[in-house]
């Protein structure tokens, strides 16, 4: 029997045994690590701030990710934010990046303002746990705008979606 501790810090989640070596946990953060890692990008002052920013944001990305990039990202992400991303049905027409924004903050009754900071505060932590290369095929299939969002800069041309 092995028994694993996990150590969150505001930046990562660290699964480990008790005799020190890595431990296991289907290859992606825990929930908490990534609610704390974006408590601590938005400045929330909760966690279930946090929370509440991560469901709308990933809700509103998976009705945007279609393919072998939604598949590969739900597989990196925690169970509990893999299940909110892939229970949306993906939209027909996909919206460029200033579009989710204005999209998701009518949605959720905020500003666009806000909305903008709570979509750079949780998908900035989704590109780390997605790793570079994932993040730049799903930043590659939407349209326009979605690099900015993930903390990139965009430096290609506009193309249409897959």
């Amino acid at each position: 029997m092995t028994l694993q501790t996990e150590t969150t810090t505001p930046h990562r989640t660290e699964t480990t045994t008790l005799d020190g070596r890595p431990g296991t946990d289907r290859g992606a953060a825990s929930y908490t690590g990534l609610l704390e890692r974006v408590r601590y990008e938005g400045a929330y002052p909760t966690r279930e701030r946090a929370e509440h920013a991560v469901r709308s944001v990933l809700t509103a990305l998976g009705r945007q990710l279609v393919g072998d990039e939604r598949v590969e990202l739900a597989a990196r992400l925690p169970f509990e934010a893999a299940l909110t991303l892939t229970a949306q049905i993906p939209a027909t027409t996909p919206l460029t990046g200033w579009e989710f924004v204005k999209d998701l903050a009518r949605r959720t009754g905020n500003s666009p303002a806000t909305t903008r900071w709570d979509v750079g505060a949780v998908l900035a932590p989704i590109a780390q746990l997605a790793g570079p290369d994932l993040t730049e095929r799903i930043i590659g299939q939407l349209p326009s705008g979605y690099a900015l969002l993930f903390g990139k800069a965009e430096l290609r041309a506009p193309t249409a979606r897959r």
